[in-house]
């Protein structure tokens, strides 16, 4: 499994990055949605170097051009609610792409421990295709990991780009171990942070990315 930290290189990235972190810019949430679909948008063109192309003609007004086109069928998958705006970011750039949608929370079961429970998929087939799964933190590797298992139901893809905006050593160990350090998987990021807090939140992070693109959600357990 191969990792690449996007942040490790001079790019307009970390621009947009420095700024989803910032927390006075986050009260700005329509800012903070668009900067994270910004870095999808850059993460995309980059995934799309490692992708396969063919030669293709064009039949211009004056002659005909050969052009290098991308030859993946590419399936987009993203986990709901935070992934919509990373989502679009990369649908902006593989604009032909097939698309597939994931619901996945985490909860504490009856022995205490977290666990993500995944309720709802709408997926294309992505058997023999080029999988991207966009999903913004990658904390602890679990709802990523959740989601790929229950998309592999849908067939096997040649390769499989896992994107994220911030990520943790102890997440990249996790898929690398539960995914048997499969070459067939690329995971893509624009950081990587050290740590998680006893809530499983990244540090320094930046905090819940659903609640800072679309509002506080309400749990049924803090309702009276």
């Amino acid at each position: 499994m191969k990792v690449i930290n996007l942040s490790e290189h001079n790019s307009v990235l970390n621009m947009y990055l420095r700024e989803i972190r910032d927390v006075e810019i986050q009260k700005d949430s329509l800012r903070f949605r668009h900067n994270i679909e910004r870095i999808g948008e850059v993460m995309a063109i980059e995934v799309s170097k490692a992708l396969h192309y063919e030669q293709t003609n064009v039949q211009t007004p004056l002659g005909v051009a050969p052009v290098n086109t991308i030859s993946d069928n590419i399936v987009l998958a993203t986990i709901l609610r935070a992934g919509l705006p990373l989502h679009q970011g990369f649908l902006n750039i593989f604009d032909h792409a097939e698309n597939a949608f994931l619901s996945a929370y985490r909860r504490v079961n009856d022995k205490g421990e977290l666990e993500i429970v995944a309720e709802y998929m709408a997926a294309p087939s992505i058997d023999g295709k080029t999988l991207i799964v966009a999903d913004p933190m990658l904390a602890t590797g679990m709802s990523m990991e959740v989601g790929y298992q229950a998309l592999l139901r849908h067939g096997k893809p040649n390769h499989t780009h896992l994107c994220c905006t911030i990520a943790t050593p102890k997440a990249i160990d996790c898929l690398r171990e539960s995914l048997n350090d499969s070459p067939d998987v690329t995971v893509w990021c624009a950081a990587i942070d050290p740590v998680l807090n006893e809530k499983k939140y990244i540090v320094p992070g930046l905090g819940d990315a659903g609640d800072l693109c679309y509002g506080i959600k309400i749990h049924l357990s803090d309702r009276s």
